[in-house]
């Protein structure tokens, strides 16, 4: 059996053979089906990640969760006798540094966790689920946030007693307190997740003076995506002030600045939820903890 086509633009027949014609019919569905089932299998794809990122991570575990679990405990067990062994370390160095300081401040301590004798760390011999090994990280986070305090405090009586003593910025950017829990790892305000938060923030009015708090050289004044408005001040030695989120800037790059000159605006630029100044003191680009410095 054959198929006649026939042109309007030529008197000429055309015949293909049905044999022909259903393989070519038949090609099409089988490419139509294929593009519909990746298409298909894409959503899935995409709908299956979105739910994997909005539950719980146990969820992604499936029947190996066992086999995980038992990475993650023995992981944890590490990390706690490497805590002890940092302890340990801290001690000597307090030890030695009591032999350096002038005067009567005191160096800080850590509360000391007695640990039974014969004891293999945490979780041996226990039945492990999902929560026991979430709950024992958030113990770790805390014991690791109690020594990055501790270590922050050390830090600034060495700082205090250094050759720096006479550059570190010790005045209030602003006429307001701070948010004390601003520095160090927080929940994001955009993200919602755990991040690190290198600064103070100052939940001033807009409009409320900045002023340096040190003198030195304005580095950066200039608007940036994250930062807003800022200013970044060298006070030598490696140390740096940075001021963020301004609504005005009164000073520029290059200029020559003493402590507690009006160099910017309080505002709400860059990635901000409201007016506040983001403040940051960092030696050598690392950051420290400005509550260890200012003071009113």
């Amino acid at each position: 059996m054959k198929i006649i086509f026939v042109s309007k633009k030529s008197s000429k027949t055309k015949s293909v053979s049905l044999n022909l014609f259903l393989f070519f019919l038949f090609a099409i569905i089988f490419l139509n089906s294929i593009l519909i089932i990746y298409y298909v299998d894409l959503k899935k794809i995409g709908s299956s990640n979105q739910y994997i990122e909005l539950h719980d991570r146990s969820l992604f575990f499936g029947n190996s969760a066992p086999k995980h679990l038992d990475v993650f405990v023995n992981q944890i067990g590490e990390l706690h006798t490497r805590i002890l062994q940092i302890d340990a370390q801290t001690e000597r160095l307090q030890s030695a540094m009591k032999r350096q300081i002038i005067g009567k401040q005191k160096l800080p301590l850590l509360k000391k966790v007695k640990i039974k004798n014969g004891q293999g760390g945490p979780f041996i011999n226990e039945n492990l689920n999902i929560q026991d090994v979430s709950k024992a990280l958030d113990k770790l986070l805390l014991k690791i946030e109690e020594r990055e305090v501790m270590y922050n405090k050390m830090e600034a009586i060495l700082l205090k007693q250094s050759v720096l003593k006479e550059t570190l910025p010790t005045r209030y950017p602003v006429n307001v307190p701070y948010s004390s829990s601003s520095y160090g790892w927080r929940q994001d305000p955009f993200l919602g997740i755990r991040a690190f938060h290198a600064g103070l923030d100052f939940s001033a009015a807009h409009g409320e003076p900045i002023r340096a708090t040190a003198g030195g050289i304005v580095v950066e004044a200039s608007r940036a995506r994250k930062y807003g408005k800022f200013i970044r001040i060298k006070h030598g030695g490696g140390l740096e002030t940075r001021y963020a989120h301004a609504s005005k800037l009164f000073v520029k790059k290059g200029d020559i600045i003493k402590k507690d000159d009006l160099i910017a605006l309080v505002g709400n630029t860059g990635r901000s939820t409201g007016p506040h100044l983001h403040y940051e003191i960092r030696l050598n680009n690392r950051s420290l903890d400005p509550r260890q410095y200012i003071s009113k």
